[in-house]
């Protein structure tokens, strides 16, 4: 649809005529030539209709032209509506004026149909009410029947018996709860409090292999075993399954849901070996039951299902009726309604919801209701009493609709000031006008609204100052970081039949995760890896104070085990008592093949010899003995006692990986960690690759192990491989 046509620009003062407007809308919008060819159309055509029936070609163009006229029409009612609305409800007086117009309408109509629904209300909550107390009835009925028969079954003193009593108790239960089935189940892993006189004249154990059942069990699976969420007091309560509409139908029938009153009984010892679990199936009978005892009849249940349970699926046990013949939804002789029941997920012990339609007899409802009291109340009944105050209700509700109509007029003028004050403010908070106040007119729920504004205005500046200097300080986390990277090694470490390769991946802007390389001769290279405790910007500073203390102290010790007991001393004396540090040092001497190394706490080393082809070789873990570094605990003896030294031959093709906890402790989505196990394994499958394919694998495990979950601790891992020395060819000089 065209929008209309606008006039053409006048001179100052010229007018556009209505005539004008109507003509340039007729002729130049879609909706107006459709208006105008519907009018022509039935103007030609209507004086014919009135004298003769209109040829088939006639007529077709006498439904076009009735299409274009209601287009035209229909175009016109949804200009005029929207106008409409724009014009009287852009004020949000005039809305609530037209609401308040609408809410002195409604109460009359209101009036008219509160009794029926009321009588409706009180009828389904009250039917509600019967059939759940009735079904809570039955659950502890089953209950006490269960405890009946555990106490006969613990008396039993052979099979036989055992078999007897079970075989006696349902066939005496049965005629009124058909198809009740009952079984002895084994228990394993439950305590219980009991005492101790009582527990020991209770056999714990049955003469009899368990499970041992009477009764059909046509319904559901007999169970083996007790569920582990099932405690020492039992159980009592409805289970839900799904099962055929009748016994022996065909594949492809939809079933529907059942229920079963299901109740658990247990000795009264402190570790129960058996229970005794009875299974009363809400059959047809037990229904008729229902219905005779309060008027109303179970119809159909369905289960509200958890997401990812599956429903247990039984059997037919017997044919329900069928509902198509249940007369109307809502008549004055009957009415549906659904009931909520809670059930029990049998394997899990999750609580769940059923719903059950069911059918009201109203008048057999009210009747029940009636002859509750029939005496003490005079000549009234407790129905006629219902109905007094039903009555009473009403015309209160009409007096209270009334004062409302009148006060919303009062208060209309109120609201819409105070959002007038609003809409002004929030136009000078888009210019950028801070600085307005609204007024506050009134102590009540707007005026603290004004006030919140208005405070809200004064914060905003404040806000706007706090975001740049959050952003100063983020540049500065990011000046700190590149600071931080520029303190560990940097290019590549160039020692004769040594190729090492290092990363560190901060978890944070900064790291407290540090490396370094410590060359001591042309042949013996220190390494060190080391993890500060903790993250973020206080790790770092203890990073680079730490790499300060290490420069300075492996000039003086190049023994591991000295050099961390000189490190620990350091550290210790200016270390915080809730802060350490875990690390490994170790000197690798290239000519005689060897690698001495101590553990400060950390991670151990991963070796894997090269004496194994691709693919077959073994890692191996070197742990040796140590505490970690820091901890204030004495002046050092208890950390020099417990450190030990190892040295370890190192031949050509072995390689030595150096690690941080946030490798081997990479978490999951389900809080599983890596682990160093699986580490070693990644290890073992790649270790004959260069370092970059080496490395890549490792992270793409880790990687594919984690997830979506983020990276929770910094992660730092060293490489280390002894160069296998190239043969001299015939002619090179070496």
């Amino acid at each position: 649809m065209s929008d209309p046509v606008r006039p053409a620009a006048l001179l100052p003062g010229d007018v556009p005529s209505r005539w004008r407007v109507w003509r340039s809308w007729l002729l130049r919008t879609f909706p107006g030539r459709a208006l105008v060819l519907g009018l022509v159309i039935k103007a030609i055509t209507w004086p014919v209709n009135l004298f003769s029936t209109l040829p088939p070609a006639l007529d077709a163009i006498d439904m076009v032209g009735s299409l274009a006229l209601l287009f035209a029409i229909a175009y016109g009612l949804t200009r005029f509506a929207v106008w409409s609305k724009r014009r009287l409800l852009w004020r949000v007086r005039r809305k609530l004026i037209l609401s308040y117009v609408f809410v002195g309408v409604v109460p009359a109509l209101l009036v008219m149909t509160f009794f029926l629904l009321a009588g409706l209300i009180l009828a389904f909550n009250v039917s509600s009410y019967l059939i759940q107390s009735r079904v809570r009835n039955l659950t502890d009925q089953a209950r006490f029947l269960t405890q009946t028969v555990q106490l006969e079954v613990q008396r039993s003193t052979s099979a036989e018996a055992l078999q007897d009593v079970l075989v006696r108790r349902q066939s005496s239960i049965e005629p009124r709860y058909p198809f009740v089935s009952i079984a002895v189940v084994p228990v394993s892993n439950l305590s219980c409090k009991v005492e101790a006189s009582r527990a020991a004249r209770v056999p714990k154990t049955l003469p009899a292999a368990l499970p041992v059942t009477a009764g059909g069990w046509g319904h559901l699976p007999v169970p083996t075993a007790l569920p582990k969420w099932v405690g020492c007091d039992g159980f009592s309560g409805l289970i839900a399954y799904h099962a055929p509409l009748k016994p022996g139908a065909p594949p492809g029938d939809p079933g529907m849901t059942r229920l079963v009153m299901r109740a658990v009984a247990l000795p009264e010892v402190a570790n129960p070996a058996w229970a005794v679990i009875l299974d009363m199936p809400l059959s047809t009978a037990i229904e008729q039951r229902i219905q005779q005892e309060t008027g109303i009849r179970i119809g159909d249940i369905t289960v509200i299902e958890a997401r990812g349970v599956q429903p247990m699926v039984g059997n037919a046990i017997e044919e329900r009726p069928s509902e198509d013949d249940d007369g109307p939804v809502l008549s004055l002789q009957q009415a549906r309604w659904v009931v909520f029941l809670d059930h029990v997920d049998w394997p899990t012990g999750e609580p769940e919801s059923a719903s059950a339609s069911i059918v009201i007899s109203t008048f057999d409802v009210f009747d029940r209701i009636s002859v509750v009291s029939p005496v003490g109340l005079g000549q009234m009944n407790f129905g006629q009493v219902l109905l007094f105050v039903l009555a009473v209700v009403g015309v209160l509700f009409m007096i209270i609709q009334f004062v409302a109509l009148v006060i919303g007029f009062v208060l209309a003028r109120q609201i819409t000031g105070a959002v007038h004050d609003l809409f002004t403010g929030t136009q000078h908070v888009r210019a950028g006008d801070f600085a307005h106040q609204i007024p506050v007119r009134a102590r009540d729920q707007l005026g603290e609204l004004a006030e919140s504004f208005n405070l809200m205005t004064g914060e905003v500046t404040t806000l706007l100052g706090e975001m740049a200097e959050k952003g100063r300080l983020e540049q500065e986390m990011f000046a700190a970081r590149e600071i931080q990277q520029k303190l560990l090694p940097t290019g590549p470490l160039r020692v004769t039949g040594l190729a090492v390769s290092a990363f560190c991946e901060p978890a944070r802007e900064v790291a407290g995760d540090y490396y370094d390389f410590l060359p001591i001769t042309d042949s013996i290279l220190g390494v060190l890896i080391a993890d500060v405790s903790g993250k973020g910007l206080a790790a770092g500073l203890y990073m680079a104070q730490l790499k300060v203390i290490v420069q300075s102290l492996s000039r003086l010790h190049h023994e591991p085990k000295e050099f961390l007991m000189a490190v620990n001393k350091v550290v210790s004396a200016n270390l915080d008592g809730k802060s350490f540090i875990t690390m490994t040092y170790g000197v690798i001497d290239i000519e005689r093949r060897e690698m001495t190394f101590a553990r400060a706490g950390h991670c151990p080393l991963i070796h894997v010899p090269a004496n194994q082809p691709a693919g077959m070789r073994k890692a191996r873990f070197l742990v040796p003995d140590g505490l970690v570094v820091g901890l204030q605990i004495d002046d050092g003896t208890l950390f020099d006692s417990i450190l030990k030294e190892q040295t370890i031959r190192i031949e050509p093709g072995d390689l030595i990986v150096w690690f941080t906890d946030g490798i081997s402790e990479t978490m999951n989505e389900a809080f599983d960690c890596f682990g160093e196990e699986r580490l070693s394994q990644v290890v073992e499958q790649y270790a004959h690759l260069p370092f970059d394919q080496l490395r890549a694998y490792i992270l793409a495990e880790l990687r594919a192990f984690a997830g979506g979950a983020d990276q929770h601790d910094d992660m730092t891992m060293i490489l280390m491989k002894i160069e296998v020395p190239l043969p001299i060819l015939p002619g090179v000089v070496a």
